[in-house]
């Protein structure tokens, strides 16, 4: 089945969770070895980290690689590390772009996953910045030959980027971040409106329980003294109340 759906493809290699090399691991590499018949007679191991790191790739790759210890005149089979990095073909990376646009977060705001998205775009293009002048200094340098291509592609880069130094475009970037300041402004005089607008309203609310709260303790006081007058008419009679009442 495999070879009808993937015809083209051929394996290289397999692949973990780790995040570690276990012992376990050099065996399950001479399984694969022994199983690819020329396809896989080198197998690559990657250790894939499920755990999101930030500025680091989460894989690792690693290669069989056979020691002979000089002392023990023995050989043994080890893991050797390999550089790697992540790639994709322009419509995987536009399929995964597609899919990661309809996977929202309900507990996270549009205008905070619009920043995300920006703020990693922003890395994104820093890091490829980065290592295009790194290349630079060292073809610069004479650490790497010169290949035209690559140059040709930067030149590319730079032809297509605007020239910022127009009086048209930085009026047209002025006057976008005047009205996005402006927008900002509006909501924050607004959201200050409204924090003032609900501060008078709790203390009007607190005003009105403390009103209801001396109410109710007078009326219970009153009721208090009346049943208590009640009480004494009951138990000593009105003509001893009057008795009383004249006394006094």
């Amino acid at each position: 089945m495999f070879k009808k759906v993937a015809a083209k493809e051929k394996i290289v290699g397999w692949y973990s969770t780790g995040p570690k090399i276990k012992p376990i691991d050099i065996q399950i590499n001479h399984l694969f070895r022994d199983w690819g018949q020329g396809a896989a007679k080198d197998p690559v191991f990657v250790i894939i980290d499920v755990n999101i790191k930030q500025d680091q790739l989460p894989s690792e790759a690693y290669v069989a690689v056979e020691e002979v210890s000089s002392e023990a005149a023995t050989s043994e089979w080890t893991f050797k590390h390999l550089s790697s990095e992540i790639g994709a073909f322009e419509a995987e990376e536009i399929g995964v772009e597609h899919l990661l646009r309809d996977i929202k977060d309900t507990t996270i705001s549009t205008l905070t996953q619009d920043v995300e998205s920006k703020v990693s775009s922003l890395r994104s293009l820093l890091s490829h910045i980065e290592q295009m002048a790194a290349y630079l200094r060292k073809v610069n340098t004479g650490e790497l030959p010169i290949n035209h291509t690559i140059v040709y592609q930067m030149q590319d880069i730079f032809n297509l980027l605007p020239n910022t130094n127009t009086a048209d475009l930085a009026k047209a970037f002025a006057v976008q971040t005047n009205d996005m300041m402006v927008v900002v402004y509006l909501s924050a005089l607004i959201r200050s409106v409204i924090a003032l607008h609900n501060l008078v309203n709790n203390r009007l609310e607190n005003r009105a329980r403390e009103v209801k709260a001396d109410e109710a303790e007078a009326a219970r006081k009153e009721k208090k003294e009346k049943d208590k007058q009640e009480k004494m008419e009951k138990t000593d009679g009105p003509d001893a109340v009057a008795t009383k009442t004249e006394g006094s």
